[in-house]
């Protein structure tokens, strides 16, 4: 039997058609005494902790949560919730970074009824505005006094009143930013909530966060420890069906205002089941393939906010009965690695190039480390290459792993069996390093209308340089009307993607033109298209189900792999007619060391440019090496004609690998990264386009100019 079909027939207790609160509850009946959570020390003024609900993690280190207990507090918000007006027409915000908290007030939420939608922590005011007013959210969560203070600042120019905020934090006076309670700031008795030591209507015209529908969490919990009936929450529980509202997630508005994306249980707990017969420790596999399951450890540091953490990192974990540790935050994250020891986690392509970044770095400390480095590096992809690799390779793989790849996989906890990746296209450079390195990245792909995971790698048949197969019960089509000749000239069928299946959403907040715009050109396919993938008979699906434009441009290979190509709207069409795809010669700068970011420009254009940001340290090194001067100034640096020739050299070594008018003709450096504080990335680490060509437009004119 072959693992497709293995795939397809696996059974589990986590695989089931429920709401997701119903499978916490039976995940937590079946997994008690395991561990949930991991939290960390140090960082919050966790209100649970304040308020005796949980033990304060030791700084800079973690502490357990079971099953059990993890339980109890989800109920006990659930039941809050409801006492501070949560039902099952509200829609609840959560605007917080990933942390426990998150995981709990989610559940909660759906538990006591409500739709769950999310704010990103980095939002800037407009952006809470409009993600609180668009969906009408009546109830928020909020992480701390600083977004408790943006909700505060936005409030009164709302549409629609505002019924209750709460913090996960201690927020009023005596809150101190940071040690999860340890100077004993005590259970909420500031007045946060029950109005204490305020006026007479509640509120503190000194302390805005005193106003009586402001609470903490660890009051909420309070007030649901009192209330709790275990046969009042189970009829909550049954009151929601699998085809109500769960989420409402916004897009991320870089090709137009963002839309929200209406999600259903059953579209989430679909994606689950698709995702865990995919990964889980099915008995069919070979005991050397890793997977998914109770034993699984993971390190949560993508936003929640996003559809990719909210599947991958937390309710498919979740159902599965594995360990959900949080990161302190994506800075932290080699010291977090090394604490937790995940076996593995979930992550976009950019956090893979600064891990492999900060590997190179320190394996470049000394002319010689640098050398093995390379030497093993080069084994290591020859050998991940090889069919036969024959005893000479295995020897030196033998060799590379214990001088340079067992210590970089104990960076890294020393557990970890696979990286997943999604939210942009990995480089297959730089996923072909860490297959070599023992650390196979399992690339995917999916949208927050498939809530999400379209296509993913097995782990027992990875094909680098692909998003995988399509999950189970997933149908697509190829449509190869999309695109031009040159693009589509490269085996396979190539096109827009279209996907039909139960993950699929069936529309967009509020917004018909939208939906109509997505689905109803697709209702029948043209006669041409390629379709793959499991039909609607074989998956209780509905034959006349319209099929989701997801806007991409992939190839879909004779062995039923995909290959992603480009955004259809990212398409670079020249002025020539050619049309070229950026995404892939990106992709070749990603393990580049001299590089850290590269756009690719030319829509409208002669020809192909790009803008690149420089690895400065990599560039000084150089200079020491060359005996080379440089600038101390970074805007010198990148106009300096000898980095610029350096640099060209390395533009030349990647064109070699594309058709002429694919090529980088023209460049220039820019030393500002791309980062989601200058906005020029998305809080996914997705560059936006369209404010990176405004903010270098000047630069971009002189590379045209030139010619």
């Amino acid at each position: 039997m072959s693992w497709q079909e293995a795939e397809r027939r696996f059974a589990d207790d986590a695989v089931a058609r429920e709401t997701l609160p119903r499978t916490f509850e039976r995940s937590a009946a079946r997994n008690a005494d395991r561990v949930a959570q991991r939290y960390k020390g140090g960082i919050y003024d966790r209100s649970l902790v304040t308020s005796g609900v949980l033990d304060p993690a030791p700084a800079g280190d973690y502490a357990d949560l079971t099953y059990a207990e993890m339980r109890a507090i989800v109920r006990n918000l659930a039941a809050g919730l409801r006492e501070i007006g949560v039902g099952d027409d509200t829609r609840l915000a959560i605007y917080a970074g990933t942390r426990m908290e998150w995981a709990q007030a989610d559940f909660a939420a759906l538990a006591a009824g409500a739709t769950v939608t999310t704010v990103y922590a980095s939002s800037s005011p407009s952006q809470v505005r409009y993600l609180l007013e668009d969906p009408e959210a009546t109830v928020v969560v909020v992480e701390n006094r600083a977004l408790l203070e943006e909700v505060l600042g936005v409030r009164d120019d709302l549409a629609h009143d505002l019924d209750a905020i709460v913090a996960m934090d201690e927020v009023g006076e005596k809150a101190n930013g940071g040690d999860d309670g340890a100077n004993g700031i005590g259970d909420g008795a500031n007045g946060i909530g029950d109005g204490a030591g305020g006026d007479d209507d509640g509120t503190d015209e000194d302390d805005p966060t005193d106003a009586e529908d402001v609470y903490t969490l660890g009051e909420v919990h309070g007030l649901g420890a009192e209330a709790f009936d275990e046969t009042t929450y189970e009829s909550w529980l049954e009151s929601t069906a699998v085809d109500d509202l769960a989420s409402l997630i916004y897009t991320s508005g870089t090709t137009g205002k963002p839309k929200g994306v209406r999600l259903t249980h059953g579209n989430f707990r679909s994606n689950v089941n698709q995702c865990y017969k995919r990964f889980a420790d099915r008995p069919d596999r070979d005991p050397g393939v890793p997977g998914i399951s109770a034993a699984t450890t993971t390190l949560s540091f993508l936003p929640l906010a996003h559809v990719f953490e909210r599947l991958a990192g937390h309710y498919m974990m979740f159902a599965a009965g594995a360990t959900v540790g949080y990161a302190e935050s994506p800075d932290t994250l080699r010291e977090d690695f090394g604490l937790v020891r995940p076996t593995t986690t979930t992550s976009v392509p950019r956090v893979y190039e600064k891990l492999y970044d900060a590997i190179r770095e320190q394996a470049s400390e000394s002319p010689v480390k640098e050398r093995i480095f390379e030497w093993a590096v080069e084994v290591g992809r020859a050998h991940h290459e090889a069919d036969d690799p024959g005893p000479l390779l295995d020897a030196k793989r033998a060799l590379a792993d214990r001088l340079v790849f067992s210590s970089v996989r104990e960076a890294l906890g020393g557990n970890v069996d696979f990286f997943i990746s999604g939210g942009g296209s990995l480089s297959a450079e730089l996923c072909a390093l860490y297959h070599a390195m023992d650390l196979p990245i399992l690339e995917g792909y999916g949208l927050t209308e498939t809530s999400p995971v379209v296509c993913v790698n097995p782990p027992e048949a990875p094909e680098v340089g692909t998003i995988g197969p399509p999950v189970v019960d997933t149908e697509i089509a190829i449509d190869g009307r999309v695109v031009g000749e040159e693009v589509a000239d490269v085996g396979g069928s190539v096109g827009e993607l279209l996907v039909r299946g139960p993950q699929v959403t069936e529309g967009y907040w509020n917004r018909p033109d939208a939906t109509r715009e997505a689905f109803s050109a697709y209702d029948a396919l043209p006669a041409d298209a390629t379709v793959a993938g499991t039909p609607p008979d074989e998956r209780d699906g509905d034959p006349e189900e319209p099929w989701f434009h997801t806007g991409d441009v992939v190839r879909l290979r004779p062995d039923g792999y995909v290959a992603f190509r480009e955004r259809a709207k990212r398409l670079l069409v020249l002025s020539t007619g050619k049309n070229v795809a950026p995404g892939p010669i990106e992709d070749r700068f990603a393990a580049n060391e001299f590089v850290e970011q590269c756009v690719v420009l030319g829509d409208g254009r002669k020809f192909v440019s790009a803008l690149l940001v420089p690895n400065f340290e990599a560039v000084e090194a150089w200079a020491d090496d060359e005996e080379i001067d440089l600038p101390t100034d970074r805007q010198e640096v990148c106009r300096d004609e000898r980095v610029r020739e350096r640099f060209r050299a390395e533009i030349d070594a990647v064109n070699e690998a594309f058709e002429p008018y694919e090529r980088i003709k023209r460049f220039r450096l820019v030393p500002e990264e791309f980062s989601e504080e200058n906005d020029l990335l998305t809080p996914t680490m997705k560059k936006k386009r369209r404010n990176i060509l405004d903010r270098f437009a000047a630069e971009i004119e002189m590379i045209y100019e030139e010619e």
